[in-house]
């Protein structure tokens, strides 16, 4: 099927309308009472931790102090907020190379060719650049625009990219606009099948290849990455208005989407 934009703002259109139905709001409620589970959440996603191992690790620089030895061998652990808190100290001294290391560790944990990627992106010409001027388009216009030229910078995916951009963007004081949040594959499936859901229930039957289009693998353009985050927005309002417990901050809900807590079909 050709891609049609206009088909493609319907969906987004519809979706932005619907955002969570009840048994979304259902499920993402005993996920956050589950002690088990998403309850350790119900103050914010700083919790959430990812393991890694620190001599793995050896090659790649800056290193952010805060995190452990790498000449250990064994593994380690490190939160959301370790990493809010390793931004936060890079950023004192304008290192966002060390800030991208700290949220690469996080985003790649044990997969084996994290420190090889980071390493490489790192040394393409003119990266560190690129992200001290992505940080500052991000307070400046906004996690859109950083989004765009984060896009630029080679062998860098929106995966990993966004990573960066949301632990800036909690670790700044002030941003424009909303706080960028992640968005991979994962994320995007759950909006691709949500999507295709809300154009059937409207009688489209074009709805599922035009959300296999808008919500692929990976290769987001900025505009998508900005309704995701409208979204995300709107989908948390919705359910901290229902739900008196559910966190204001909608990463919480980006964690639960991708925990795969709630699946649309």
């Amino acid at each position: 099927m050709r891609y049609d934009q206009s088909r493609a703002d319907e969906l987004d259109r519809m979706m932005l309308e619907l955002l969570l139905p009840a048994s979304a709001v259902e499920s993402l409620g005993r996920w956050l009472a589950d002690p088990g589970r998403g309850q350790r959440y119900a103050k914010g996603s700083g919790p959430h931790s990812i393991p890694y191992t620190p001599s793995k690790w050896k090659a790649v620089a800056p290193w952010p102090s805060a995190f452990a030895d790498r000449a250990a061998a064994d593994t380690a652990s490190v939160s959301r907020a370790e990493v809010v808190a390793a931004v936060r100290a890079a950023e004192q001294t304008e290192s966002w190379a060390e800030a991208f290391v700290a949220t690469q560790v996080w985003g790649y944990g044990v997969t084996g060719y994290g420190p090889y990627r980071t390493r490489q992106v790192l040394a393409r010409p003119g990266a560190d650049a690129v992200l001290t001027e992505a940080v500052s388009l991000l307070v400046d216009e906004g996690a859109v625009a950083a989004y765009e030229l984060l896009n630029t910078l080679d062998g860098l995916g929106p995966a990993f990219f966004t990573k960066f951009l949301y632990f800036a963007g909690q670790a700044l004081p002030e941003v424009k606009g909303p706080r960028p949040l992640i968005l991979d594959s994962v994320l995007a499936g759950v909006l691709r099948r949500h999507a295709t859901k809300a154009g059937r229930a409207a009688g489209h039957e074009w709805s599922e290849a035009i959300a296999r289009w808008i919500w692929r693998e990976s290769g987001w353009s900025s505009h998508r990455y900005g309704v995701y985050l409208r979204w995300m927005y709107a989908a948390n309002e919705r359910l901290a208005a229902v739900r008196t417990d559910w966190p204001a901050a909608p990463d919480v809900l980006e964690l639960a989407l991708f925990s795969a807590v709630w699946d649309p079909e």
